[in-house]
């Protein structure tokens, strides 16, 4: 997206498939009484089933019911799997989706592929971005409207199987190497094992949603929920489940996952993406 068009209306900072860019994010206090029309009546995603025969290993994806709500839970260790970024094509007839992504990729070397955080018009990440120890985009500490702006927002990063999650004050403050993969969402969910300043216990702003938790082993925790649920259950699932003590969102309802096992593939249109791969 433009920078312009960013301070002017944040309009597609990923989630809804009202819009084929994205959902425009719209600033609210997360978990108060008033819920957004963009997340109301929202149906539950099912899993979408991909091409060719499954992979013969175990999947890293389990299902997971948290407080009566289903979510689909992936684990990337770093003994066993290596983390990477990439973008979805922005051209052809699966532009934007982890369908045209995949197309050509071997699937026996992937353990899961799940959307990496928002995107601009031009499916570009927004904020701080970097594939292959290239970065395509700087850090975003502008203010502005939208879940992205809710300070503190916070980047997903790293290098050599070591993988971190920062408040973005913090990593600008003490990151001086760049890392091999890295992409900047927000607002950050957990804390230093608290939940965001601004996200109650479980308001009622439901949607779908996903994000990405740390543990004290280093391990790297992908959620996405098979049905609406609200900023702070899903903090809380990482917090009191996962024990994580921090956690980042990603995104909404385009929230996609491939995996190779089950077979499921999402749809949903997305832009940047985390490619985590069997080593």
């Amino acid at each position: 997206m433009r920078r312009t068009a960013i301070l002017l209306a944040i309009l597609s900072l990923g989630a809804c498939d009202q819009q084929p860019e994205g959902e425009p994010v719209v600033r609210a206090p997360l978990g108060s009484n008033t819920t957004s029309t963009r997340e109301t009546n929202v149906e539950p995603l099912p899993p979408e089933s991909g091409d060719g025969p499954p992979p013969t290993f175990a999947s890293a994806c389990k299902p997971a019911i948290f407080e009566g709500v289903g979510l689909t839970h992936c684990i990337a260790d770093p003994d066993n799997h290596r983390i990477r970024t990439a973008l979805a094509p922005n051209s052809g007839d699966n532009f934007g989706t982890i369908a045209g992504w995949k197309q050509g990729v071997e699937a026996s070397g992937i353990a899961f592929v799940i959307n990496a955080g928002m995107y601009g018009d031009d499916l570009r990440p927004i904020g701080y971005f970097v594939r292959n120890g290239d970065r395509m985009t700087e850090v975003d500490s502008a203010s502005g409207e939208g879940n992205f702006y809710l300070k503190p927002n916070g980047v997903f990063f790293g290098s050599n199987g070591e993988w971190r999650i920062l408040t973005t004050p913090e990593f600008v403050r003490t990151v001086g190497t760049r890392p091999q993969f890295g992409t900047q969402s927000g607002p950050m969910l957990l804390i230093g094992g608290e939940l965001h300043p601004q996200i109650s216990e479980n308001g009622a702003s439901r949607t779908i949603r996903n994000g990405v938790g740390i543990d004290s082993d280093g391990m790297a925790h992908f959620v996405i929920s098979d049905e609406p649920i609200s900023f702070g259950q899903l903090a809380r699932f990482y917090r009191d489940e996962l024990g994580a003590s921090d956690a980042l969102y990603l995104d909404g309802n385009i929230s996609s996952l491939w995996d190779p096992v089950t077979g499921r593939l999402g749809k949903g249109r997305v832009g940047p993406l985390l490619i985590v791969e069997r080593k």
